[in-house]
């Protein structure tokens, strides 16, 4: 079983790519956005820091500075990197790890490959074009439309992070429930971990977490 710091740092890899320094380049699916300008990964054992490769040298000298004198001390970070870029964004949520997936005795999950990805089309266009990356894929099909899907958001060799979405209109029903679990089977069947990871406003996002019986290892704090 994995650490809680061993979980953060698969998190970081498959949220971002990173350089030979291991500093953040880019988000890690397309179209490819630039990575945030700090990460931090909080867990019991310790924190799991990453800088974005667009900081100057001193700034980041300075942000290791505060994260070594107090690593909880968010003030003192937003105002060092406030002195030399302009923050629009700065998000927290908690990240977790889906427990061993058991045989599922019953499903409607669909599992969508190249022969079938067609199906995606209609309402998950941007899916589709990038199927490549975001598989694997289940979806639940249910009055001529797709209702729920999950797929691979972001990946990397060892683990990949969910996305799930179910309509408006088909919630309630258990869906997304029973698609994300589709999908967490089959990263554990290919010997990958799986996780998943929300913001502290997202409700929803938290409540399915709960009904899946997710394991939060760490929060996720992201500045940019």
């Amino acid at each position: 079983m994995l650490s809680d710091i061993e979980l953060m740092r698969l998190h970081v890899k498959a949220l971002f790519k990173h350089n030979s320094e291991n500093r953040m380049t880019v988000v890690n699916e397309p179209p490819y956005d630039a990575a945030p300008l700090i990460f931090m990964g909080a867990t019991k054992d310790g924190n799991v820091v990453r800088y974005s490769n667009s900081l100057d040298v001193d700034i980041v000298e300075r942000m290791e500075q505060v994260v070594r004198t107090d690593p909880t001390d968010l003030v003192e970070l937003i105002k060092v990197l406030s002195a030399g870029y302009e923050l629009k964004n700065i998000s927290f949520g908690p990240a977790y790890a889906f427990p061993k997936i058991r045989e599922q005795t019953s499903t409607k999950a669909m599992k969508v490959t190249y022969e079938n990805r067609e199906i995606l089309k209609p309402h998950f266009p941007y899916t589709f074009e990038d199927f490549e990356y975001k598989q694997p894929c289940f979806v639940i099909f249910e009055d001529d439309r797709i209702v729920s899907i999950c797929c691979s958001a972001r990946q990397t060799s060892k683990a990949d992070e969910a996305s799930v979405f179910t309509h408006e209109d088909y919630r309630g029903k258990a869906y997304g429930l029973d698609v994300t679990n589709a999908w967490a089977k089959e990263v554990q069947k290919q010997g990958r971990i799986a996780l998943y990871s929300t913001s502290w406003d997202n409700f929803a996002s938290q409540s399915l977490a709960r009904k899946l019986h997710l394991v939060q290892y760490g929060t996720d704090i992201h500045m940019s």
